[in-house]
């Protein structure tokens, strides 16, 4: 079977790992992305994920203040050891990660921490959105979980597209940075303050002056 682009892109996004081994995945398994998923994890991805369970207890505190000084963020991103903590690969990520909340104003980190009152309450609308599209009853709630998607991407920040190469998510940052270091790496907490409403640029427009800010 022909491994195409679009397929190596998929597993990309799926896996977050990188385009030749997704490629390479792809043909040792036929074009089955599930079992490419599963022979990417067992050649490495598999070692970023049993250290999920591992303690994170280093790390810093980073802060990125927005031209002006109008948007500031700070973010509290762990690591297991202090010499990680202090390497220079490491501290561009968590400013990388700074910057993506001041640009992309995620309110959780991941899709674990929305809250169920608050998943209820847009499932509610999306479904009368659905219902009010008049679709039929029985695929109204297969539209709700998938536009639930789009919400998860729009609201957790390791959902979300990264602000420098929406061809990744942070999440599969992420994950590339654990198996790079050999280390879990969690995004703790973070805080984002904006100065008057009414003046803020926002998506696509905003994403992109605070990249080209950063470059």
């Amino acid at each position: 079977m022909q491994v195409t682009a679009q397929m190596v892109k998929e597993l990309r996004e799926k896996s977050g790992a990188g385009m030749l081994d997704c490629k390479r995945a792809l043909e040792e398994t036929g074009g089955d992305t599930e079992k490419a998923v599963d022979w990417l994890r067992a050649k490495g991805l598999a070692a970023a994920a049993k250290k999920a369970g591992r303690v994170a207890a280093e790390g810093i505190v980073d802060a990125y203040i927005h031209a002006g000084g109008r948007v500031g963020v700070l973010v509290e991103v762990n690591c297991e050891t202090d010499f990680v903590a202090r390497t220079d690969d490491f501290r561009r990520f968590v400013h990388d990660v700074a910057l993506q909340i001041a640009a992309m104003r995620p309110q959780y980190i991941a899709r674990e921490d929305v809250p169920a009152e608050a998943l209820e309450r847009e499932r509610s609308v999306l479904r009368a959105q659905a219902q009010g599209e008049g679709k039929p009853a029985q695929i109204v709630e297969k539209m709700v979980e998938g536009r639930l998607e789009k919400f998860y991407r729009e609201v957790c920040l390791l959902e979300q597209a990264f602000v420098k190469n929406p061809d990744v998510t942070v999440g599969q940052l992420l994950t590339e940075k654990v198996s790079k270091v050999g280390e879990k790496i969690a995004v703790r907490r973070f805080a984002r303050f904006e100065q008057g409403e009414g003046i803020e640029k926002r998506g696509d427009d905003f994403a992109a002056e605070v990249a080209a800010l950063a470059r």
